[in-house]
């Protein structure tokens, strides 16, 4: 429950100047707007960040955009152009925090990097995201999220043991980045605020985020030779683990995490015997009969339903869940019950947008979804004319649209 007496969303007064498009460093800014910074997304004239034109659309709207870009303003800005530069560094001069996920070099030779930015404000705190980081043989390379979950190793782990690698269907690799990259951003103004109040530079590779969320697959190897595999659904420290099918053509994932948790698996599906078999005493005999254990839950799973699984195992006490796909998570009671989807009004798509909700609940200064993604260019005015007071003609002619 949030406190009745909240104050403010504990980011209020931090203002993102964000130069960055598609998905890695526009989902970490994503993480700071929901909490109350002021981001002033900046997109090329016309066109828009490439994520307006990325996944599925209504009436032309990119759907998506709308999610990433939420609590965001968005200004149209043409770096190529005296004029985009000057906005670019009068903007500079308030900012706290710059977020960039151009090729190395490039905002240099526009004239506004960070050795730049700071000359103007020494307070700046500069993110770029690259998909190899600013150092390094690779630096020169592109680099986006696919290549990331590859070049970090994920997804050599992940398929069925006797299949290919599988990449994962979704921006795994950008989404980690994100949520790393606002971490980083908000320990360097953590530091700002209690080391002298200098800003410094963020140099994050795409792939460093996933590499270490990747688990102890680098210890192991420097300690013991061992080179993971890909083993399907089950994991290599702990069983079972897997996804057994039901009788009524559903699916459930049962984890036996820890001892205690086994053993109230085994009761909640009516076999108890398991919990004496000498295959499966503890978890280390059970690493090492991963198969025979999942083949004897899958036979008692496959004659129930998948509430009658889920009944039993809730009761007793052993973990598992649904396989949900979107649908039954947007109508599952915890999810309603917690909020975590959230409804905005939104002009553009003609009405309510239902999307995630803030990750988090903070109980005296919560964050907020408070609008969906902008228009393209819709606070240019707020932006450039009423706070840096460039005139109308200037703007307009730079072909820069005004609400």
């Amino acid at each position: 429950m949030n406190d009745a007496s909240a104050g403010p969303p504990p980011l209020e007064g931090v203002m993102v100047l964000d130069l960055s498009n598609y998905l890695a460093a526009p989902m970490a800014t994503m993480y700071l707007a929901d909490y109350g910074a002021e981001v002033i997304k900046i997109e090329q004239p016309g066109r828009g960040d490439g994520m307006r034109m990325w996944g599925n659309n209504k009436n032309g709207v990119g759907l998506y955009f709308k999610v990433i870009s939420r609590n965001k303003k968005s200004v149209t800005l043409d770096f190529h152009t005296p004029f985009g530069v000057r906005a670019v560094k009068a903007l500079a001069k308030d900012a706290d925090v710059v977020v960039e996920n151009f090729r190395p070099g490039v905002l240099d030779r526009w004239g506004i990097g960070y050795k730049v930015l700071s000359g103007i404000n020494p307070r700046i705190i500069m993110l770029s995201v690259t998909g190899f980081g600013q150092t390094g043989p690779y630096k020169d390379r592109p680099g986006f999220g696919s290549l990331a979950e590859a070049y970090a190793g994920f997804s050599h782990i992940n398929g069925e043991a006797d299949g290919p690698p599988m990449s994962p269907s979704w921006g795994l690799g950008d989404s980690s980045t994100g949520i790393g990259a606002a971490f980083l951003v908000m320990t360097a103004l953590y530091g700002r605020e209690s080391q002298g109040g200098r800003g410094q530079h963020i140099d994050m590779a795409i792939y460093e985020q996933l590499f270490t969320m990747l688990g102890p697959q680098v210890i192991n190897y420097d300690q013991l030779g061992l080179v993971q595999g890909r083993s399907g659904s089950r994991l290599s420290f702990a069983v079972p683990r897997n996804n057994f099918s039901t009788k009524d053509g559903k699916w459930v994932l049962i984890a036996g995490s820890n001892q205690s948790i086994f053993e109230n698996i085994c009761r909640g599906l009516g076999r108890e015997d398991l919990i004496g078999d000498p295959r499966f005493l503890d978890n280390r005999a059970r690493m090492k009969n991963p198969g025979a254990l999942e083949d004897e839950l899958q036979k008692t799973v496959g004659r129930m339903t998948l509430d009658d699984v889920m009944t039993r195992l809730v009761d007793t006490g052993g973990a598992a869940t649904p396989i949900n796909d979107v649908k039954m998570v947007m109508e599952d009671p915890q999810i309603v019950a917690r909020e975590s989807v959230v409804s905005v009004d939104d002009q553009e798509l003609g009405g309510p947008v239902r999307m995630q909700n803030v990750v988090g609940k903070f109980s005296r200064t919560p964050g907020a979804v408070r609008h969906a993604g902008p228009r393209l260019g819709q606070h240019n005015r707020e932006i450039l004319i009423e706070r840096l007071g460039f005139s109308e003609e200037e703007v307009r002619v730079e072909g820069l649209v005004l609400e």
